[in-house]
């Protein structure tokens, strides 16, 4: 199941982290992703209604992969895989969750910034992980060092990524997608255009 998920991840490229107050707009952003060729998208456990938006989504729109993320407790995990969720994001390597994510059968994504988190993750058998925050980090440079000597590792950068800068880390082998929250606002018309930028950048990129 895992090998599926990340497969789908990594012909993605990229894809919206969504942070939304209500779930009201959450079947028209699940309609604007899929006409655009988006077919995944993580929805990030800041608000209350994550739980509500991601089963929203995978009631309506199954074809999507969803995540969920900035999953940050056992709790938040377990609505989050009760909702519907077919893969959990935490924005630190976070042992507790991890080890209760994997024991359900679920693909868990921690989140890294050194070496210790990247180890960390390898000894539950991780082998995906989220580089967060990115930009802050070292960016392109930062991922390049950690994966010449963590070759085994695959990364999702996230956390100042946009269509200025994504490129860059999209043309490296060891980023098996970008993760952003650019792509979807308030405005679901502008978020619509943005999904068509990101869509038509991976294309150039990885084609």
């Amino acid at each position: 199941m895992n090998q599926e998920i990340f497969e789908k991840l990594k012909e993605t490229g990229i894809y919206p982290i969504i942070v939304m107050k209500d779930a009201e707009n959450a079947s028209t952003l699940g309609e604007i992703l899929k006409n655009n060729g988006m077919m995944c998208a993580e929805v990030s456990f800041r608000t209350d209604a994550a739980e509500e938006i991601i089963r929203v989504l995978r009631t309506y729109y199954p074809d999507l992969l969803i995540g969920a993320g900035t999953v940050a407790t056992v709790e938040q995990a377990e609505k989050a895989i009760n909702a519907g969720a077919q893969f959990i994001v935490s924005n630190g390597m976070n042992q507790k969750v991890s080890k209760y994510v994997m024991e359900k059968g679920m693909t868990m994504i921690p989140g890294v910034c050194s070496p210790t988190d990247i180890e960390d993750a390898i000894n539950l058998g991780i082998h995906v992980v989220k580089y967060f925050p990115a930009e802050a980090m070292g960016g392109v440079k930062m991922i390049k060092a950690l994966a010449a000597a963590y070759p085994m590792m695959k990364f999702i950068p996230t956390g100042g990524i946009n269509t200025e800068n994504a490129d860059k880390y999209l043309e490296m082998n060891s980023v098996l997608a970008c993760g952003g929250s650019w792509m979807v606002g308030d405005d679901l018309n502008i978020s619509e255009q943005l999904v068509k930028e990101a869509v038509d950048l991976v294309k150039r990129i990885r084609k």
